[in-house]
């Protein structure tokens, strides 16, 4: 086994014990349930777990806030995201994703969940292939415009909705 193999099985076995989640971009239904599920998924395997409030401009400006099972408690019904979005065009620039890495490295955090569209996937892809950080991106999207998937959190929601309004206007 070569080198670079054995490095990248260190990676994969690195243990990871706090992770942070985030929301990006525009708000789509179903956020909220996403949310819930990657804090209480987190919590139910013994993992510290963070909000990264504000999407990349809570990372740049290292607005986490620590979670527990309480903090999403009725929170489904809710529209919106608990934890805000935004859209951050610092982050566009290296000088900030070096300083969302070192908020990230502040917390400990050794992985993240990332629920987003694509721009904001984009943005994830630069980050990671710059930095030693693992994610995991979640689409989301009205428009259901990510590639290589079907479904995207909002999507079902958005189409029920343009139809409902179709319905009731032919009535």
């Amino acid at each position: 086994m070569c080198n670079v193999e054995q490095l990248k099985l260190q990676k994969m076995k690195k243990k990871i014990h706090t992770i942070a989640v985030m929301t990006s971009g525009g708000d789509a239904p179903g956020m909220n349930a996403a949310i819930r599920a990657v804090i209480r998924t987190a919590i139910h395997r013994n993992l510290r777990i963070y909000a990264i409030n504000g999407g990349y401009e809570g990372m740049i400006d290292g607005n986490f806030i620590e979670m527990d099972a309480a903090s999403v408690g009725n929170v489904i019904h809710r529209g919106g995201t608990i934890i805000k979005t935004s859209r951050s065009v610092r982050f566009k620039k290296k000088r900030w994703r070096t300083v969302a890495f070192a908020n990230l490295k502040k917390y400990e955090i050794d992985g993240v969940v990332l629920i987003g569209g694509n721009g904001s996937i984009a943005g994830l892809n630069l980050f990671t292939s710059e930095f030693d950080i693992p994610f995991i991106a979640v689409p989301k999207t009205i428009d259901n415009d990510v590639y290589g998937t079907d479904y995207a959190i909002g999507f079902d929601t958005a189409t029920n909705t343009a139809l409902e309004s179709i319905d009731k206007i032919r009535d």
